[in-house]
């Protein structure tokens, strides 16, 4: 057995991680995104009822079957509860620990070197199924979904666009600043965008319309686990077991409407008519080898309240998840051509890390329930190639961008397709990913 490590500082590093072991769910081994050592979790359909699954290779395996069968050991009772229900609020809501323990059984389960009596191969095809021969949902019922704008080369780049003379609020180096956002409107991967309609304003006046900018957003899903009672804050020190796991968020954007309505409140109707998530929820537990310091402050900065400047949270409170956005137009689809990549950014760029948004969310009193949603914002980086949405890319559709097939985009039209990929790599560690969240564009 793998040796518990403390690598570069890493802490929660154990077996599961072991890059060496092997899965007898074939397709696993060597998986781009979803080998033995990241098991992450969602929710499918079989029939009219949702089952919670777990992602292996080509392959998910179907939770309830599998404690039905005794295949998972003696689960604790509200574990065991928790994975017969058609959400993964339950298994969300679940102390860490115990979300660490249903982890580690479902990993010995489906280790190459099962225990005699745990499963026999006879048992593999009741328990497993193709993952392309389901339909995924959302991984869970969300009461509220807040989007941070963590992202500080987005909120800089966003600055100089519509205020060149103060890029960043004089509050941006002191809080995560966020808007909560319509939950109702939330839809997994796949599900088509409307193109939305709403007032915006065209010579000075105000008209209804359909949007003529619509834009995505890169951005990572953050699930909240336990959360906590009204008027009794997080401290930052125990925000980061708050975390269940992360996916991927597309928060969908009409900028001629958001332009004409944000003043002075901020988003509504430019970002509530959808918002797109990927299926699989990464454990926090499995993102263990990826975790890393968080943000450096650059010299000047003028210093973070204690509530929000834990000791473990400084030294690897950070995400190290890779993220990229690709476009397949109408025509690149019907020409049979692969999705262009637009940019490709990292997570390392967010200026807050999930435990500072959980620790700030509740400082003031505020209670999250599991299942609740995190947007970490639009990550880009430095660079203008590698901007996380049109908007800055194009300089607010300044300066469109050139597809391969001579195409150009100021912002998405109908027909086209955005994919959003993330995965995590260091050396030493299998690597994991985070699946695909897409959505083709509707008129």
């Amino acid at each position: 057995m793998m040796k518990k490590q403390h690598v570069a500082g890493l802490d929660g590093i154990d077996e599961t991680h072991d890059a060496t072991r092997r899965s007898w769910v074939a397709s696993a081994n060597g998986h781009p995104e979803f080998p033995l050592q990241n098991l992450p979790m969602g929710v499918f359909r079989a029939g009219s009822r949702a089952r919670l699954a777990v992602a292996i290779g080509d392959e998910l395996l179907d939770l309830q079957a599998a404690h039905e069968l005794g295949a998972l050991g003696e689960l604790r009772g509200e574990t065991a509860e928790a994975i017969q229900t058609e959400t993964l609020n339950a298994w969300m809501a679940l102390p860490a620990a115990l979300r660490r323990e249903l982890r580690q059984a479902v990993w010995r389960l489906l280790c190459e070197n099962v225990p005699e009596g745990v499963i026999g191969a006879r048992l593999a095809g009741s328990l497993t199924l193709p993952r392309s021969s389901v339909k995924m949902a959302l991984p869970a019922a969300v009461g509220d979904y807040t989007d941070f704008y963590a992202g500080i080369h987005h909120a800089s780049n966003c600055g100089e666009i519509f205020r060149p003379e103060l890029p960043l609020q004089p509050n941006y180096r002191h809080l995560p600043v966020a808007y909560h956002g319509r939950a109702s409107t939330l839809r997994p991967s796949g599900t088509p965008v409307r193109r939305p309609s709403s007032q915006i304003c065209q010579d000075g006046q105000p008209v209804l319309s359909a949007t003529e900018k619509l834009d995505y957003e890169m951005e990572l899903a953050i699930w909240i686990g336990p959360g906590n009672d009204l008027a009794h804050p997080i401290g930052i020190e125990s925000a980061a077991e708050h975390v269940a796991g992360f996916g991927l968020l597309n928060d969908w954007s009409a900028r001629d409407i958001q332009a004409w309505e944000s003043l002075p409140l901020g988003p509504f109707q430019g970002k509530n008519f959808m918002t797109s998530l990927s299926p699989w929820v990464v454990t926090s537990d499995a993102m263990a080898p990826f975790r890393v310091p968080r943000m450096a402050r650059e010299a000047g900065h003028p210093g973070t309240l204690p509530y929000l400047d834990g000791d473990s949270d400084a030294r690897a409170g950070g995400v190290d998840i890779a993220v990229e956005v690709f476009i397949q137009t109408a025509r690149m689809r019907e020409a049979g051509e692969a999705p262009h990549r637009l940019s490709r950014g990292s997570a390392t760029a967010l200026y807050w890390t999930p435990a500072q948004m959980v620790a700030h969310h509740t400082v003031g009193g505020c209670d999250l329930r599991p299942g609740d949603l995190f947007g970490t914002g639009t990550i880009s980086m430095a660079s203008h190639q590698d901007c996380g949405c049109l908007l800055e890319m194009t300089e607010g559709g300044k300066k469109p961008v050139a597809l391969p097939n001579g195409e150009t985009r100021g912002f998405l039209q109908d027909g086209d397709e955005v994919i959003l990929r993330g995965f995590c790599a260091r050396e030493g560690f299998a690597s994991i990913g985070l699946g695909e969240c897409r959505g083709v564009v509707q008129g």
